[in-house]
């Protein structure tokens, strides 16, 4: 078939791979524009525009797809339909509605569950034990098209979001192509949401990122799981005006009791409002991510410190 593929982030670039790979044809890339990023500020290409490029493939970057001009390009594709993963910017009904077959989205979780902008992060976040991938036919609405493939992904109790992120990339990068396959033979089926259990995963706020210990240890580590690695949950110690921010990568639950945020051993085991949490993986400022052990080395944090 005619594929337009639309998306961003490296998440979105398994599925790229994997559809040229099942042998459609791309007629067009769409990725969000070049962005400023780094020490020097220098414009950056986006992963999904980096390896189309490399693949030979045309990549369109608008700002926007509001104004007719840029409507008009995308209908001149003539696309069977578009393929949309983490794409980013909204698709006004005259895109929805251009290719044949319409559009169709990879979300990673478990529909009607987590609607919105972290739906891999939030059921981390929220302690889920499964996830999913799915295959959506897209509408208006936010993120509440029928479903047309599903695949139930378990979610481990240490599990972080960089983890789920790779595994939910890989399995909905195949679900996609499976998608694909059953639309160009006519047997794909997609079945409308249930109006129970809609839940939204609303944007990562900065302030979330803090610790705080006096919630209990499995919500702490939830937390830590959920935002791993990127933005990181962090705490800070050392004295006011000379404290040292750290992220936490990785953490298990502990047992252990004292005052929230006091230091329980030479491990870092951590006291919260109920419970314990050991940190196992830590990155300071401007660091590589390290284990806790090496850190401790060089930046001793001793039993009885309150974090």
């Amino acid at each position: 078939m005619r594929i337009v593929f639309m998306g961003t982030p490296a998440f979105a670039v398994p599925t790229l791979a994997e559809v040229i790979g099942a042998g459609h044809t791309i007629v067009a890339v769409y990725s969000q524009p070049p962005r400023a990023a780094g020490r020097g500020m220098a414009e950056r290409k986006s992963p999904v525009q980096v390896f189309a490029g490399s693949a030979g493939i045309e990549v369109l970057t608008p700002a926007s797809l509001k104004g007719a001009e840029e409507q008009a390009v995308f209908a001149a594709h003539a696309a069977d339909a578009a393929v949309v993963v983490a794409y980013g910017l909204l698709l006004p009904n005259a895109i929805l509605t251009a290719p044949k077959h319409g559009c169709f989205n990879l979300h990673p979780s478990k529909l009607p569950r987590w609607r919105g902008a972290a739906p891999i992060q939030r059921p981390i976040m929220s302690g889920d034990s499964e996830t999913a991938a799915m295959v959506m036919r897209m509408e208006q609405g936010l993120d509440t098209g029928p479903v047309c493939l599903a695949e139930p992904v378990a979610i481990g109790p240490n599990q972080t979001y960089g983890d789920m992120h790779d595994i939910l990339a890989q399995r909905g990068a195949s679900l996609m192509v499976r998608a694909l396959s059953a639309l160009e033979r006519g047997t794909l089926d997609c079945t409308p949401q249930p109006d129970e259990g809609v839940t939204y995963a609303k944007k990562i706020d900065k302030a979330e990122a803090r610790i705080d210990f006096t919630k209990g240890a499995r919500e702490v580590h939830n937390l830590i799981r959920g935002l791993s690695p990127f933005p990181g949950a962090w705490f800070e110690v050392g004295a006011e005006g000379k404290s040292e921010r750290i992220k936490v990568l990785r953490a298990s639950l502990a047992e252990g009791a004292g005052a929230p945020g006091e230091v329980l051993d030479d491990q870092l085991t951590v006291a919260c409002g109920a419970g314990a949490v050991r940190f196992v993986e830590l990155q300071r400022a401007g660091k590589k991510p390290m284990p806790v052990a090496e850190v401790l080395r060089g930046f001793p944090i001793p039993p009885g410190t309150r974090l």
